[in-house]
């Protein structure tokens, strides 16, 4: 089952359960993904978004809200805070297992063969292969400074 189809089905089974905050969660990730779709359509590509383009969308909505509860929490908007974290739970349960630091640096070795990089010039290769690989399982924010001190 793909992602889209899963992420109906749960919709559906939030619907039936009455689950009110998983649902309101989940019907904000179709609208988003929704979103893309039709941005998608007018750039000509009448397919919608791929499974990679759902993780992306998926990622950046986590990251959103973990932001959102931060600055809520520093706030003293405690209410609101977990009720981003419980949107990050519902997220999270699409989003592919996060790798551990061993399996990220076997990637990053993997893709710096696989690119054949030698220097920093060849840094945003390594990073499209990452990305292209294992979007949403691991995070590129911290994985950037690894690859550029491989590259050095």
């Amino acid at each position: 089952m793909g992602l889209r189809a899963k992420i109906t089905a749960e919709m559906k089974q939030a619907m039936r359960d009455k689950a009110a905050a998983r649902l309101s969660t989940l019907r904000l990730i179709n609208a988003a993904i929704k979103d893309r779709d039709i941005a998608a359509r007018a750039d000509g590509n009448d397919d919608g978004v791929g499974e990679a383009e759902i993780l992306a969308i998926l990622g950046k909505m986590t990251k959103q809200r973990q932001e959102s509860a931060k600055t809520y929490e520093e706030g003293g908007r405690l209410d609101l805070a977990e009720r981003e974290l419980g949107e990050i739970e519902v997220i999270a349960e699409f989003l592919p297992r996060k790798l551990n630091d061993a399996e990220i640096a076997k990637a990053v070795d993997a893709a710096l063969g696989e690119v054949g990089a030698d220097s920093i010039r060849d840094m945003g290769r390594v990073m499209g292969a990452l990305k292209a690989k294992y979007t949403g399982q691991m995070d590129f924010g911290a994985v950037g400074p690894m690859v550029k001190d491989r590259l050095s």
